[in-house]
């Protein structure tokens, strides 16, 4: 078990990480929507390349994300049934939740996402818009993005198995969002 607790905190790392180049990615976006207005409006000067990296950035903010929010157990759920459990029920309940929803969706969404990126990766394609960008980088956070939510649920499942187990504690406290 230690060693499955292990890679787990080395997926956690991981994800904390690639949230960090998610949260660079926001501050990008932002900056760029900034100037690419005073550009656009200032100077009559436009591009449809910084128009298209903001969606990219967009992409790899909730790509390289998600997996952190999963981690953070911040993820959406059914509040009125989650927020009454004790924490062994709560982990009882993730762990269906994780192999009847996560992983079935977040693997066929990897599986049909890779065959795009390979296409527009082999043939170069590029946006339809002029001056556009090549669209590949845009596409490969997809398969990256939805394997990496698998590899962040083995993670919560070793957890929560270690946990139902009593080999480790787990903070599964959860605040129902204000609304």
């Amino acid at each position: 078990m230690n060693a499955l607790l292990n890679l787990s905190k080395f997926i956690d790392s991981a994800s904390e990480k690639l949230s960090n180049i998610g949260t660079f990615c926001v501050f990008a976006a932002a900056f760029i929507s900034a100037a690419n207005a005073f550009v656009r409006y200032g100077f009559d000067i436009s591009s449809n390349a910084w128009l298209e990296i903001q969606w990219y950035l967009f992409a790899a903010t909730v790509m390289l994300g998600a997996p952190y929010v999963l981690k953070l157990n911040e993820h959406v759920r059914v509040d009125l049934i989650y927020g009454k459990l004790n924490p062994k029920a709560a982990a009882s309940l993730d762990l269906i939740g994780l192999f009847l929803f996560l992983f079935p969706v977040m693997g066929f969404m990897a599986w049909l996402s890779w065959p795009l990126f390979l296409k527009m990766f082999l043939t170069g394609e590029l946006s339809a818009n002029t001056g556009g960008l090549i669209r590949w980088p845009a596409m490969l956070l997809l398969p990256l993005g939805f394997a990496w939510m698998c590899l962040q649920g083995a993670s919560e499942v070793i957890k929560r198995v270690a946990f139902l187990a009593g080999h480790t504690e787990l903070d599964l406290h959860y605040q129902k969002p204000m609304q």
